[in-house]
């Protein structure tokens, strides 16, 4: 079951820019691995499910996932061949606004090599280019 916010004060939101890097959500703080965004834009509940049901499924029972994006921004689409004009149509799904550098999953308990194929399997999932980042101080 995909993300999305239990309610809202307002139920359509306008599209927005995405400017600028991380400056917050940009350092592993939970895990010992984590995977880092290089690219910026919008990131589907879909796509944040995938990636932990894929990221999940490798490790297997082992460690722990921590998922640090949520998908709070409503995306509205109009039907296919539909008219012009009408107001604006209804929410269609959920999606997270990233910016480079923000850091989407992380695991811990898990050894270097398993945690490291698990977020390249994870990347696939994922419409950005990734990199898989370390917590700081770790121990090779």
């Amino acid at each position: 079951m995909p993300l999305l916010p239990k309610r809202v004060k307002y139920r359509k939101q306008q599209r927005g820019k995405i400017r600028g890097v991380a400056s917050r959500g940009n350092k592993v703080s939970f895990g010992d691995y984590a995977l880092q965004l290089t690219e910026g834009g919008l990131l589907t509940a879909r796509q944040i499910e995938a990636g932990r049901i894929a990221a999940r499924q490798y490790v297997a029972r082992e460690g722990k996932l921590y998922v640090r994006v949520f998908p709070d921004k409503p995306m509205s689409k109009k039907p296919l061949e539909q008219r012009m004009g009408k107001g604006k149509a209804e929410p269609e799904y959920w999606a997270a606004r990233v910016k480079p550098g923000t850091v989407v999953y992380e695991l811990a308990g898990v050894p270097r090599d398993i945690a490291k194929k698990a977020f390249v399997r994870v990347a696939h999932k994922l419409p950005f280019k990734c990199r898989f980042v370390e917590r700081r101080g770790l121990a090779s």
